[in-house]
C-alpha cells in the first residue's frame, strides 16, 4: 500500500510540472505575438514623425489636391474618389506630432506641429471651400451627410485607428500599407471637405458639425500617440521646468474628456432611436395581420412616440387593434409608444386626413409600376403573335390557282405539292414555304434545273415570299 502511495505522489508532481509548463510555453508565445518593444526603432521613428509634421512646398501641394480630389468624390457621392484621396493625402502628420511631442516632453515639437496643424486645417477648409463656391452642384449628397453627425463610434475608430498608425511608424521599417488603411479608417480629410460645403453654402449645422467630427479625429488620434509612446519608454526631453510638461499633459487630457462627453450622448441618442425605428418595424411585419386587411404604409416618429399604421380592406375590429396596443405595451423597448390605425373604410375626414400625399403617392408608384409591367408583358406576347404571323403568313395561298397557272408557264411539270416547313439551326425556329414538283421524266438533267430555277424566281414573284425552296423530287 506504502508503494503504491509513492507511486501516486510522483505521478502527481509530474503532471504538475507539466501543467506549468504548458502555461509558461503559452505565456512566452502571448509575450513574442504581443510584444513590440524589441521590435520599435526609437531613433528613427522620433525622426519620421518630425519630418511628416511640416507643410511646406511638396507636403502643402499634396494636401491641396487631394482636397480636390476628396470634394470632388464627396460632391458627386463616391466613396471610392474620396478614399482614393485620402490614399495620398498627408493630414496625419502635425496630429501625431501632437500626441507624440506631448509624450516626450518635447515642448518645441509640439508648438511646431500645432503651428502646421492650424495651417493644414485652414489650408484644406479653403481649398473645400473654393471647390463648393464655383461648382454647381450644390445638392446634400449621402457621403456629405455622414460627416455632419459625430458619435461614439467616430471616437472609437480615431482611437484604434490612431494606435494602428503610432504603432505601424514605430516598428522598424514602418509598415506603409497600415498607415494607408488608417488614412481612411479615421477619416480626416472628408469633414474637413464638408466644412468647407458648409461654408459655401452657409449651412451653418454642416460646418460645425463636421468641424466636430474632424476634432474628435484629431484628439484621439494624438491621444492615441501619446499612450503608446509612453508605453513604449521613448526618452523624455529635459527642460529645467518639468512643470510645464505636466500642465500640457493635464490639458491635453482635459480636451479630450470635453470631446468624449458630447459624443457619447449623441450616440446615445442615436441608439436609441435606432432601436426604436427597428424594433416598430418588426412589430408591424409580425404582429399586424389581420384577414383581408392589408398595410399599406406606417410611419415612426421617434420624437413624438406614435407609431402611424395605414390599412386598407377589410375594416379590422376594434377589439382586434386594442389587443395590438396591448401587444405593442409587452415590448420594453416600445411600451410608451403610442399605436394609431388608420383604415380605409372609415369614411371619416380622419382617414382622409392622416392619408397623406407621401401615402397616396405611394399606392399611385405602386400602381403604375404594376400597371406598366402588364402593358410591357403585353407588348412582349403581341411581338411573338406578330413573329408568328409572319412565319406563318404563306400558310394561306391559292394552292389550286397558282398550281393552273405554273402547269401553264411550265408543261412539263407532272405533279405538285406544297407544305410549310419548319427549319432550326438550333438557334431560332423558322417556317419556310416549300414546293415539290415532279417533272417529265424525258427531261434532261440541265433543262429541269434550269426551270426549276425560273419555277422558283417565279413563286416568290407571284407569292410575294421572301424565302421559299422548290424541290425537284424525280
Amino acid at each position: 500500500m506504502e508503494k503504491n502511495s509513492g507511486e501516486s505522489s510522483v505521478l502527481k508532481n509530474g503532471s504538475a510540472a507539466t501543467g506549468k509548463s504548458i502555461l509558461e510555453d503559452i505565456k512566452e508565445f502571448l509575450r513574442e505575438l504581443l510584444d513590440i518593444h524589441d521590435d520599435t526603432d526609437r531613433e528613427t521613428t522620433m525622426e519620421t514623425v518630425k519630418r511628416d509634421i511640416s507643410f511646406k512646398g511638396h507636403n502643402a501641394w499634396v494636401l491641396v489636391f487631394s482636397i480636390f480630389v476628396a470634394s470632388i468624390g464627396l460632391n458627386v457621392s463616391s466613396p471610392a474618389v474620396v478614399i482614393g484621396a485620402m490614399l495620398i493625402s498627408p493630414l496625419m502628420g502635425p496630429i501625431v506630432g501632437v500626441g507624440f511631442s506631448v509624450a516626450i516632453n518635447d515642448i518645441d515639437t509640439l508648438r511646431k506641429s500645432l503651428v502646421n496643424l492650424g495651417v493644414m486645417i485652414v489650408l484644406s477648409v479653403l481649398t473645400a471651400f473654393l471647390y463648393f463656391t464655383i461648382s454647381p452642384i450644390k445638392q446634400e449628397t449621402p457621403e456629405l451627410v455622414a460627416r455632419t453627425f459625430p458619435t461614439l463610434l467616430d471616437v472609437l475608430i480615431a482611437i484604434f485607428g490612431g494606435t494602428a498608425l503610432i504603432i505601424a511608424k514605430t516598428k522598424k521599417g514602418a509598415i506603409a500599407s497600415v498607415i494607408m488603411g488608417v488614412a481612411i479608417a479615421t477619416a480626416l480629410m472628408p469633414p474637413l471637405c464638408t466644412v468647407g460645403y458648409g461654408l459655401a453654402t452657409k449651412n451653418w449645422q454642416y460646418a460645425g458639425g463636421a468641424f466636430y467630427l474632424f476634432s474628435i479625429n484629431s484628439v484621439y488620434i494624438a491621444l492615441s500617440t501619446f499612450v503608446v509612446a509612453k508605453l513604449l519608454r521613448f526618452p523624455l526631453v529635459k527642460y529645467a521646468n518639468s512643470k510645464r510638461r505636466k500642465n500640457t499633459a493635464r490639458l491635453a487630457s482635459l480636451i479630450a474628456l470635453l470631446v468624449m462627453i458630447p459624443s457619447i450622448v449623441l450616440f446615445v441618442q442615436l441608439l436609441r432611436e435606432q432601436v426604436f425605428l427597428s424594433k416598430s418595424a418588426e412589430f408591424v411585419l409580425e404582429e399586424i395581420n389581420y384577414p383581408g386587411a392589408e398595410v399599406v404604409k406606417y410611419s415612426q416618429d421617434y420624437k413624438t412616440r406614435v407609431l402611424d399604421i395605414y390599412l386598407i380592406g377589410r375594416p379590422v375590429p376594434q377589439d382586434q387593434i386594442a389587443e395590438w396596443r396591448e401587444q405593442l405595451k409587452e415590448k420594453t423597448e416600445l411600451k410608451n409608444v403610442v399605436l394609431k390605425i388608420h383604415q380605409g373604410s372609415d369614411q371619416s375626414s380622419e382617414m382622409a386626413a392622416e392619408l397623406s400625399t407621401q401615402v397616396r403617392a405611394g399606392i399611385l408608384e405602386d400602381l403604375y409600376v404594376r400597371n406598366q409591367q402588364v402593358v410591357e408583358d403585353k407588348d412582349a406576347r403581341i411581338r411573338l403573335l406578330e413573329e408568328e404571323l409572319v412565319k406563318y403568313r404563306s400558310s394561306g395561298i391559292p394552292f389550286a390557282t397558282i398550281s393552273k397557272e405554273a402547269k401553264i408557264n411550265y408543261s412539263n411539270i407532272e405533279e405538285m405539292s406544297y407544305a410549310n416547313n419548319l427549319v432550326t439551326n438550333f438557334s431560332k425556329i423558322d417556317t419556310i414555304p416549300t414546293f415539290n414538283v415532279r417533272w417529265n421524266s424525258n427531261l434532261s438533267r440541265n433543262t429541269r434545273n434550269a426551270e426549276m430555277k425560273k419555277l422558283a424566281q417565279w413563286l416568290q414573284v407571284r407569292l410575294a415570299l421572301d424565302t421559299l425552296r422548290v424541290n425537284s423530287v424525280n
